[in-house]
């Protein structure tokens, strides 16, 4: 039993860089009118700090549309969830920059007041933002994916009511951050955990819903959308230091010297061919063990999507197929996640036989 949920981390660049209006409102808009033309829903990861920091300094007018943007959202039925980048939050505004305090890149590393300090203010800006001061978001998902070291983290979400986590990407390696995900590969589909985002625990009060991966050559990565759009970025991420300078400059050669490299389920990155041979795979995993749920979780950002046209055919082709999309407030709701065992789920590789991201053309 697959379904598939897909997730949008609601953002601009990693260095401050970019205007709200079109890295975030327009394309969100976009995709938004193209999931609710086939009545599916979005898990929105909104990152909190930027946009807390934008509207408190003035920076951007934009910030007026995003707010009520995000309340058109959830009035509509869309997962409303918590994306948080902690460098935002000593950020300085200067000469029209953003210096970001990178020394809090990691949120797992800082002292547990200050994490739970930064929780809780993230929590309840965005109640805010949607009209509705209650509000507690279901599903975290950590700035860069860094949910490592775990404990202290996974105990301060657990007490301000997060009961889900779609952080870790199995096969995962940043050594600058000492994020390793690899242990991850032997999990199932879904797991609690507690102490270590990698070690499944019963008893943990978080549950991890991974971004859906395959292992690949390194080579599979190269097509001729990604390199589109790391020429769109580079600028942007060639912006100003800010102390010490920006994290991803330094140690990522060591991340990609591997011969198999964790290719996520992008639907803004991946080529219709890459989408639907991915899902392809799973369906025939899917038919030996039809009654095990397998959320196969898709992952998207609004400053990334260029190409609403593949989304629209995908997300037909998966209706097509019967193959449901949801969110993680849906499978809650429905008990699905504990109705099914957490049984190993096997870790896919994509060979040079079959794997259909050799090419540098776009499909």
């Amino acid at each position: 039993m697959i379904e598939c949920i897909f997730t949008l981390d609601y953002e601009i660049f990693g260095n401050g860089e970019g205007s709200l209006h079109e890295q975030v409102y327009k394309p969100a808009q976009e995709l938004k009118g193209v999931f609710e033309e086939v009545a599916a829903k979005l898990v929105v990861f909104v990152e909190v700090a930027e946009l807390q920091k934008i509207e408190n300094s003035g920076a951007d007018s934009a910030i007026d549309d995003v707010k009520h943007q995000l309340r058109e959202l959830y009035q509509n039925g869309h997962e409303i969830a918590l994306h948080l980048h902690p460098q935002w939050y000593n950020a300085k505004l200067q000469n029209g920059k953003w210096d970001l305090d990178y020394t809090e890149y990691n949120l797992c590393t800082l002292k547990p007041e200050r994490i739970g300090f930064i929780v809780q203010k993230a929590i309840g800006y965005l109640g805010r933002i949607i009209g509705s001061p209650a509000f507690i978001p279901l599903s975290f998902r950590a700035g860069n994916w860094l949910l490592q070291p775990t404990a202290t983290i996974a105990g301060i979400l657990a007490q301000y009511g997060i009961k889900v986590d779609s952080s870790v990407f199995k096969g995962g390696v940043q050594h600058l951050h000492r994020l390793d995900y690899r242990l991850a590969c032997g999990n199932g589909w879904h797991w609690r955990f507690s102490n270590d985002v990698n070690v499944p625990d019963i008893q943990g009060s978080l549950l991890e819903l991974p971004i859906y991966t395959e292992m690949v050559p390194f080579w599979c990565m190269i097509t001729g959308k990604r390199f589109g759009l790391q020429q769109k970025t580079r600028a942007a991420k060639s912006g100003g230091d800010a102390k010490g300078g920006p994290p991803w400059r330094v140690g990522r050669l060591r991340d990609y010297l591997r011969l198999q490299y964790p290719l996520k389920f992008d639907f803004c990155r991946m080529t219709l061919r890459e989408l639907t041979a991915m899902v392809e795979r799973v369906m025939r995993l899917d038919a030996m063990t039809p009654s095990v749920l397998k959320p196969l979780v898709a992952i998207g950002h609004t400053k990334d999507l260029m190409d609403l046209g593949t989304i629209e055919v995908f997300l037909n082709w998966l209706r097509q197929r019967d193959i449901p999309i949801s969110t993680f407030a849906s499978l809650y709701s429905r008990r699905l996640l504990e109705s099914c065992p957490p049984i190993y789920a096997p870790q896919l590789h994509a060979t040079p036989a079959n794997c259909s991201h050799t090419s540098i053309t776009r499909w």
